[in-house]
């Protein structure tokens, strides 16, 4: 059974910094690409970004270009989010999630993953 764990959620001021985890499980983590995906309040749901499952190649969507960087300790079999300059806009649930396919680079497009974690809360507010 697959299972995705996110922890590291929190409060933060505007201008800080927290780092997101996602620890996996049930499948070969190594072979498939992995996603952050956010929730804001009221709105629905928004791909943040996407590492292939080497770790060598990332995209971000353009709202967290320059502030976020994922990365992924194949050998840990957890993938991160670090994330810098947090915005209050950038309140939400954030979701790791597994693409559909092994080996392949994943993408924006929610509807190809195939599991997703319960999520864990960010809150950016003075």
């Amino acid at each position: 059974e697959v299972q995705l764990v996110e922890s590291g959620g929190g409060l933060v001021q505007p201008g800080g910094s927290l780092r997101l985890s996602c620890a996996a499980s049930g499948f070969t983590f190594n072979t498939y690409a992995m996603s952050w995906v956010r929730q804001a309040p009221g709105k629905g749901l928004e791909w943040v970004s996407v590492i292939n499952s080497g770790g060598g190649s990332t995209s971000y969507a353009d709202s967290v270009k320059g502030r976020f960087t994922i990365s992924r300790d194949n050998a840990k079999n957890t993938l991160y989010l670090q994330m810098n300059s947090l915005r209050p806009e950038d309140t939400a649930v954030y979701y790791c999630a597994k693409y559909f396919a092994v080996l392949m680079s994943g993408s924006s497009r929610l509807r190809d993953y195939d599991s997703w974690g319960q999520g864990t809360q960010v809150t950016v507010s003075s």
